[in-house]
C-alpha cells in the first residue's frame, strides 16, 4: 500500500511537468473517425473475433505478426529509403516466421493481452502514467507463464481482448454519432473516454473476461478443436 501512496503523490507532483503516455487522443481519433456503417462493421466482426476467435486463431496471429511486421518493416524501410519494401518484407517475414512458430507467437500475444490488462489496471487507478511500463510488466510476464502452463488461456485471452477491442471502438462510435444527431448535441461518450482514467480500462477487461467465459464454454463443447 505504501508503494502506490509513494507513486500516486509522485504522480501528482509530476502531472505538470511530462506529458500523457497513454494516447487518449490517438484513441479517439480512431472512434470519432468511424461512420455508422464501420462502426457496425468493427462491431461485427468483433462479436465474432471476440466469441469464435479459438477457431480461427492460427489465422488472427499471422495477421497481428504480419501488421507488426508492416509497421516494423516500414520504420526500418523509411530509414534505408524505400518505406514500400520495407513494409512488404517486414509484413511477409514476420507473418511466415509466425507459422512455424505458432506456440511461441500465441504465447507471446498472450503475454502482451496481460500486459495490457495490469498496465490498464494501473492506468484506471490514476497512478503516474510515466511508471505505467511496471504495472503493464507484471501482466507480461504473467501472461506469458499461463501461456506455458495451459495455452488455451493464452488463445482465449488474446482472442477475447482483440475481439473486445473492436466491439468497444465500435459501440462507442455508435453512441458518439448517435448523440450528435439528439436536438441537443453532448459528449457525454467524449467525456467518458477522455475524462475518466477508468473508463476504458473497466469496459475492456470486463468484455474480456466475458470472451473468455463464453469461448472456455464453446471450447470444452467442441472435441474436434485442436491446437
Amino acid at each position: 500500500m505504501d508503494i502506490f501512496l509513494v507513486l500516486a503523490q509522485a504522480g501528482g507532483t509530476a502531472a505538470g511537468k511530462s506529458a500523457d503516455i497513454v494516447p487518449l487522443d490517438l484513441v479517439w481519433e480512431q472512434i470519432s473517425a468511424l461512420s455508422w456503417l464501420q462502426a457496425l462493421i468493427a462491431v461485427s466482426f468483433g462479436a465474432v473475433y471476440l466469441l469464435y476467435g479459438w477457431r480461427i486463431f492460427k489465422v488472427l496471429t499471422v495477421v497481428c505478426f504480419g501488421m507488426l511486421g508492416l509497421f516494423a518493416g516500414m520504420k526500418f524501410g523509411h530509414m534505408a529509403g524505400s518505406v514500400l519494401w520495407g513494409g512488404v518484407i517486414g509484413l511477409l517475414g514476420l507473418a511466415a516466421l509466425s507459422i512455424p512458430l505458432m506456440k511461441w507467437a500465441v504465447s507471446l500475444l498472450g503475454a502482451v493481452a496481460g500486459g495490457i490488462v495490469t498496465g490498464g489496471i494501473w492506468f484506471a487507478f490514476n497512478l503516474p502514467q510515466q511508471y505505467i511500463w511496471a504495472g503493464a510488466i507484471i501482466g507480461i510476464i504473467a501472461g506469458g507463464m499461463i501461456s506455458f502452463i495451459v495455452f488455451k488461456i493464452s488463445v482465449m485471452l488474446f482472442t477475447s481482448m482483440g475481439g473486445g477491442v473492436l466491439v468497444i471502438v465500435g459501440f462507442l462510435a455508435l453512441l458518439h454519432l448517435y448523440e450528435k444527431t439528439q436536438p441537443t448535441p453532448t459528449n457525454n461518450i467524449y467525456s467518458l473516454v477522455n475524462n475518466h482514467n477508468w473508463f476504458l480500462p473497466v469496459i475492456l477487461i470486463f468484455t474480456t473476461g466475458i470472451g473468455m467465459i463464453i469461448q472456455n464454454k464453446l471450447v470444452k463443447d467442441a472435441s474436434d478443436w485442436k491446437l
